[in-house]
């Protein structure tokens, strides 16, 4: 359907096939979930070494990229109330403070080539990463979705609690990274709003998720 605001597509609430389960988990049962995985990570940390390039950088602009495969990933309500799908969603990302121990939130565009999207990731902490306060870089555009790093713990769970309902759009927090005989895990954890995706479609983010990390050996991720 159409609507008013670029690059939103409004979903047909008479003919899309997870109306019911939607409406239940918006209305009925209002609940969402976050779901752990260890991710191979390791052509991602050789890649970034290689390239003198952050690892940080270089494992969101994979979630970015899979968020953006899949529609069930961006879900949201437009400023008009109606439910629909963006044609794209850009990266709101945490930066760590050292010298008081808080966070900011920065956003960045997404970019489907990896180099486009480092650059203007780079320039973006550059020029707002030591600005503190809860929201680093003012202007966030209203698609987006959320990562973030607790990088110094390798966890196997985490969950996160709201109040009201769950957040449509997805929320990916991810650890440190260990290695052991050669190989490098990653934990990362998706939160979500059960009206938004299952089991199975979290489940589906995670094994291409790790397809886009196995695409930096080689020379790095391939164009879209």
């Amino acid at each position: 359907m159409e609507s008013k605001f670029p690059g939103y597509r409004r979903i047909d609430m008479e003919t899309w096939p997870r109306r019911e389960h939607y409406r239940y988990y918006r209305g009925t049962l209002k609940c969402g979930y976050s779901l752990t995985a260890q991710l191979d990570v390791t052509e991602a940390v050789a890649f970034a070494r290689t390239h003198g390039r952050r690892f940080y950088g270089c494992f969101l602009y994979a979630a970015a990229r899979t968020v953006n495969e899949m529609e069930e990933m961006k879900l949201m309500t437009a400023p008009d109330g109606a439910l629909g799908i963006w044609d794209t969603v850009h990266l709101n990302f945490t930066v760590f403070h050292e010298d008081d121990k808080t966070f900011s939130d920065l956003w960045t565009e997404y970019h489907p080539e990896f180099e486009v999207f480092y650059r203007e990731f780079q320039r973006v902490v550059d020029t707002y990463g030591d600005v503190h306060g809860v929201k680093g870089r003012p202007g966030q555009p209203p698609n987006f979705f959320c990562a973030s790093c607790v990088p110094w713990l390798d966890y196997t769970g985490f969950a996160t609690s709201s109040v009201g309902e769950p957040a449509l759009f997805p929320i990916v927090t991810f650890g440190k990274y260990t290695e052991a005989e050669g190989t490098y895990t990653l934990p990362v954890t998706v939160t979500i709003s059960h009206a938004a995706a299952d089991g199975y479609h979290t489940s589906l983010f995670f094994h291409k998720l790790q397809e886009n990390l196995r695409e930096f050996g080689g020379g790095g991720p391939a164009p879209v």
